[in-house]
């Protein structure tokens, strides 16, 4: 029973190939690319909408250097919430579940924010390791966990995605079995089960966008310290 609850999880596979490159590229081709015409449709307005506002929310406190990352850290937002809402559809995967997805689009943006920081202001960067009037006797002691602290951040990105996305899928797989075995036996019970279900779905599609949307604000934070 519990090996079929997180079959979910599992990147599904035809013929021996895994389709999660599939499952990624499906968000690409649901928005519709702008036209030549004067008035773009509704759709294609929503989306520059969106993503305007957006961007100017997540540019805000950076200065002009780190505005060059508003169209990867906005293209990131995108993909990130159309994969986690994909993935609330039935008979469909989320390839946001993944821990190894998850830094892997972790690492190599945190590692950018840092090595942009030593390039640029290397005294700043790595005076970030040692906070302003530590006492003698524990510099080496603070040195050690604001090290480790940097590093531990992109796993902590990964993580927390992770984490989240499994946590409401298997609520809302333990849930509707729940509502599938008391049908029968005991139907009032179970029509308020399948409103907590209701209720719980909704709450999903709101940490669906939450959690990206985290995602690249911490990614815009560790953005702002080294630039």
């Amino acid at each position: 029973m519990n090996l079929s609850l997180f079959d979910q999880f599992m990147s599904p596979t035809m013929m021996g190939i895994p389709l999660i490159l599939l499952a990624m590229s499906i968000p690409l081709l649901l928005f519709p690319t702008p036209t030549n015409r004067w008035l773009n449709n509704r759709l294609t307005t929503l989306q520059t909408w969106f993503l305007s506002v957006f961007t100017k929310q997540l540019m805000l406190p950076l200065n002009i250097k780190g505005h060059k990352w508003a169209l990867s850290l906005a293209s990131l937002m995108v993909f990130l919430i159309t994969m986690n809402l994909l993935g609330l559809l039935p008979y469909t995967f989320t390839p946001t579940t993944q821990l190894s997805m998850n830094l892997g689009l972790a690492v190599p943006f945190w590692l950018a924010t840092v090595l942009i920081g030593l390039r640029n202001q290397p005294t700043a960067a790595l005076g970030h390791l040692l906070p302003e009037g530590t006492p003698t006797l524990l510099i080496p002691i603070l040195i050690i966990i604001e090290t480790i602290s940097l590093f531990i951040r992109p796993l902590a990105l990964g993580v927390r995605l992770t984490a989240n996305l499994t946590a409401g899928h298997l609520l809302i797989q333990l849930i509707s079995t729940a509502v599938f075995v008391l049908l029968p036996l005991m139907p009032v019970t179970a029509i308020f089960t399948a409103m907590v279900l209701f209720l719980l779905t909704l709450l999903e599609i709101a940490v669906a966008m939450i959690q990206a949307y985290v995602f690249i604000l911490l990614l815009s934070l560790y953005l702002q310290e080294n630039t």
